[in-house]
C-alpha cells in the first residue's frame, strides 16, 4: 500500500468524530492525506470552530511531508532551536493533533490531523487512530 485509499480516510474521519463527540463532547474538525500531504478526506462537525478548517489539514499535511507525527516535530524545532518556517513550507504546523499514518512495515502512507479540543485531546485521538491503522483494525 503506496497511500491510504479513500474509504480507509473516510473511516478514519468518521471514527474521529464520534470518539470526539463520546470522549468530549465537543465538534472537531478531521482532515486525512495523502502519503504527500494532499487532503483525501475532511469533514468539519456542526459547531466545530472555522479556525479549525486550516489547522486540522495542516496538522495531516505536516504528518505526512515530514514523516512524523507533530508532537514529535515540535520536539524537534524546539531541540534544534529552530521554527516551522525555516522548512521554506508556510503549512507544517507543530501543533498537537497530527500524526502520521504507516502501513504495517512501517511505510508513510498518509497523515490524519484533528482540531477543535485541548491539543492533549487532539493528540490522543490521532495516535490510537494511527495505531488502529497500523494494526489493520480500521
Amino acid at each position: 500500500m503506496d497511500t491510504i485509499s479513500l474509504d480507509t480516510a473516510q473511516a478514519l474521519v468518521s471514527a474521529a468524530l464520534a470518539r470526539a463527540a463520546a470522549d468530549h463532547g465537543k465538534p472537531v474538525c478531521v482532515a486525512v492525506c495523502d502519503a504527500v500531504g494532499n487532503l483525501i478526506a475532511f469533514a468539519r462537525a456542526d459547531g466545530a470552530p472555522p479556525r479549525s478548517i486550516q489547522l486540522a489539514q495542516d496538522k495531516a499535511y505536516t504528518a505526512a511531508r515530514m514523516g512524523t507525527d507533530t508532537d514529535a516535530f515540535h520536539a524537534r524545532l524546539k531541540r534544534e532551536e529552530v521554527q516551522a518556517r525555516d522548512f521554506g513550507d508556510a503549512r507544517l504546523t507543530a501543533l498537537l493533533g497530527g500524526a502520521v499514518l504507516k502501513s504495517g512495515a512501517g511505510q508513510v502512507i498518509g497523515g490524519v490531523g484533528i482540531s477543535g479540543l485541548a491539543s492533549a485531546e487532539d493528540h490522543a485521538i490521532v495516535q490510537a487512530l494511527a495505531g488502529r491503522i497500523a494494526s489493520d483494525s480500521l
